[in-house]
């Protein structure tokens, strides 16, 4: 998946932030900080890594989601004496040993590391499709839209929000979710006994239950009805197993 890399600078950068975005922008001290930029009635707009890098804050996010990105987070900029640009940065991904420029990737240690050099990355045979849906990762497009609430894709367990952090838009609907809610809907995992169909619907006792998303071999990360997961589940005419992510 391409990804493009903004740059913010200005002595406001952390504060700006802070109040835009579901996580800590405090923990960049650490490393790579996953986050999401939400409506003000909680609903996915972007998620992204804020990476440290010196004197700016970068910002790695889908290709297709930075214009609309860049747009909105220059109307929230107001007189925050900040500058977001682009930079001539390449996104260069791993597993194994982290190089001397890398990060750990926040959201699960078996993702491997990130780094951002000034030229392209080279060829990548990793199947991080199938690395994502073994591990419950969703992705911009696959699972994640504009109707997404982030607690239904599974920001908590991947470190992309935070509790404690205090306000940010969209903050009132996550929490409201989090501490009086039972989610009812959301992201699993289901596995088949043969290749499944991305965007296949999942069907329980014929009721509907849900969507096949994205597809690794007998393997899929779906959205389904946790109330109706359990009770026969099928796909395209083929049995699924539920599983918690």
């Amino acid at each position: 998946m391409s990804r493009e890399i903004l740059k913010i600078t200005g002595e406001d950068r952390e504060h700006f932030l802070q109040g835009l975005v579901s996580n800590d922008v405090a923990g960049l001290k650490d490393g790579l900080v996953y986050t999401a930029m939400l409506t003000p009635q909680g609903k996915y707009i972007a998620d992204f890594f804020l990476v440290p890098a010196d004197d700016a804050i970068l910002l790695d996010v889908d290709a297709g989601l930075a214009p609309m990105l860049m747009q909105r987070l220059t109307m929230y900029k107001l007189r925050s004496k900040v500058t977001i640009a682009p930079a001539a940065l390449y996104l260069h991904r791993g597993l194994g040993a982290r190089p001397d420029d890398g990060f750990a990737d926040p959201r699960h240690e078996a993702l491997g590391w990130r780094a951002y050099r000034q030229d392209p990355a080279g060829e990548d045979t990793t199947d991080w499709t199938a690395l994502r849906v073994g591990l419950g990762v969703p992705e911009t497009g696959a699972e994640l839209g504009p109707d997404s609430f982030i607690l239904e894709m599974g920001f908590e367990r991947l470190k992309g929000v935070d509790f404690k952090k205090g306000c940010y838009v969209g903050q009132e609907v996550t929490a409201r979710m989090k501490h009086k809610t039972e989610l009812r809907k959301g992201l699993a995992r289901v596995v088949g006994e043969a290749p499944l169909r991305a965007g296949a619907d999942i069907l329980s006792e014929g009721k509907p239950a849900g969507t096949v998303l994205s597809v690794a071999g007998n393997q899929a990360l779906a959205y389904l009805r946790f109330d109706r997961a359990e009770k026969g589940l099928e796909a395209d005419g083929q049995a699924l197993r539920f599983e918690t992510l």
